[in-house]
């Protein structure tokens, strides 16, 4: 059984820092793994948030070597042989203690989104390509990892303008319901920010689910705002039919 070395962010508040603890590993071995022998050898008090282990549950997301991670799914043996491995809390949200983050700003921004809402007159028929387009959003499993590496939260702080990428996969899953009926195109564009996205793909690169998040969700719900407010031909004909 081998030996590997772990810098582990611990402390709260202004006092943090990275500490060093040797974990025997053996084959298989995942970065979860080695905290739970951590906190079951070492560092009984060791803050850490995880619940499924079968990257499932979206909990146990942090950075390991500076990239956001599901640790239930960062098999050690995946990084060199050799050289530490450092595993740090989440980045963008408030820290709480040692590996643990506040995210709990993503579900008040949740509970802002405007519900399905059946079409009017609607048979509750659709076809199976329709549904097979919304059903790659329901594999999201609110890890927030997306959230975490977008420039525009983690860099710039929009968090007062900007609704992330997890929050526009939940949007173009319920725009691209053949059933709904609800109108969110003007929340999309002011309240929830599209227009802030620039389409780097960072988001797409760590989602655990691998749900295209800017090809299937971002660049369409941009298109669909393009389309309905600033179109001068759509604009011109809702202007000579007498619609704002």
């Amino acid at each position: 059984m081998s030996e590997v070395v772990f810098h582990v962010t611990r402390g709260e508040g202004g006092s943090v820092s990275a500490k060093e603890y040797r974990v025997p590993v053996s084959p298989g071995m995942v970065v979860l793994d080695a905290i739970h022998w951590i906190q079951g050898y070492l560092a009984p008090d060791l803050a850490v948030r995880w619940n499924c282990k079968a990257a499932k549950c979206g909990s146990c997301s942090a950075e390991v070597n500076g990239r956001p991670r599901l640790m239930c799914k960062a098999r050690i043996d995946a990084y060199p042989e050799g050289q530490p491995i450092a595993v740090a809390p989440m980045r963008a949200f408030p820290h709480v203690k040692d590996l643990v983050a506040d995210v709990s700003w993503n579900y008040e921004v949740n509970k802002r989104i405007p519900p399905f809402r059946l079409k009017e007159g609607s048979d509750r028929r659709f076809q199976q390509e329709d549904a097979d387009r919304v059903q790659e959003f329901r594999k999201c499993i609110e890890c927030f990892l997306c959230q975490n590496v977008c420039h525009v939260l983690r860099e710039h702080d929009r968090f007062d303008a900007f609704h992330g990428p997890r929050f526009f996969v939940r949007l173009a899953g319920l725009e691209m319901h053949p059933l709904d009926g609800e109108d969110r195109l003007a929340f999309v564009r002011d309240a929830a920010g599209v227009g802030f996205c620039n389409i780097t793909k960072c988001c797409t690169e760590v989602c655990p689910e691998g749900i295209r998040i800017t090809d299937n969700a971002i660049i369409p719900l941009k298109e669909r705002v393009v389309d309905r407010f600033y179109d001068p031909l759509r604009r011109l004909w809702s202007r000579i039919r007498g619609r704002t």
